[in-house]
């Protein structure tokens, strides 16, 4: 299950952002977590309560913005929705398209106090 180790980052992260802020605590972050990348978010969310626990993100409110996959096909430049990598191009059936959005996992916002 990586997405223990993924929570334990965003919390070295909030961590730093703390300090750097002279704050005590984060009292709300906000994540955006692709659907392409791989993340589960049931798993992140039982990783979230045993990775937060006794840290600056403990009492914090979390938001997830979830972000639609979508890609651009090589072959005829159409633009479409993807749920998986591999989606074909519902315009050419063409396997071979540049990923736009969904691969994203990021902090987008962290409110310190």
């Amino acid at each position: 299950m990586h997405e223990l180790s993924i929570v334990l980052s965003i919390v070295e992260v909030a961590s730093e952002q703390v300090q750097l802020a002279g704050a005590r605590e984060v009292t709300r972050i906000e994540l955006e977590i692709g659907a392409l990348s791989g993340i589960a978010l049931a798993a992140l969310d039982f990783a979230w309560d045993v990775g937060v626990k006794d840290t600056v993100l403990a009492g914090a409110e979390r938001h997830i913005h979830a972000v639609s996959g979508r890609a651009r096909c090589s072959d005829c430049g159409a633009e479409f929705g993807i749920a998986e990598l591999y989606d074909a191009c519902p315009q050419c059936n063409g396997y071979f398209h540049q990923v736009l959005s969904g691969q994203e996992m990021r902090i987008k916002w962290i409110e310190v106090q």
